[in-house]
């Protein structure tokens, strides 16, 4: 797996960069991502500032991830606590 230099372009500016061969996908659709997200917001509040959309993006983004963590966290403690309903149902049958 070796490095690959590509080129990303987000809000009219390209970015270089050097990545991974296995996570240049990603980042590409990272950067598609962003890049609806920007023209989302441009439409949907008409607004034109790069800047307010790269940071309207980014804390919507922010609070997605949020989201994510904290109902993955929700789930971890639901799956230790069915793993340990089950290792006390395996000790008494023991």
């Amino acid at each position: 797996m070796g490095d690959l230099s590509i080129k990303v372009k987000i809000s009219d500016r390209e970015y270089p960069m050097r990545v991974r061969d296995d996570e240049e996908e990603r980042i590409r659709k990272a950067a598609k991502l962003i890049n609806e997200k920007l023209k989302q917001y441009r439409e949907r509040f008409g607004i034109d500032d790069k800047q307010d959309l790269l940071a309207m993006v980014a804390f919507d983004s922010m609070v997605e991830k949020m989201r994510i963590e904290e109902r993955t966290g929700q789930a971890d403690e639901a799956i230790q606590e069915k793993i340990i309903e089950l290792s006390q149902l395996i000790t008494k049958s023991i």
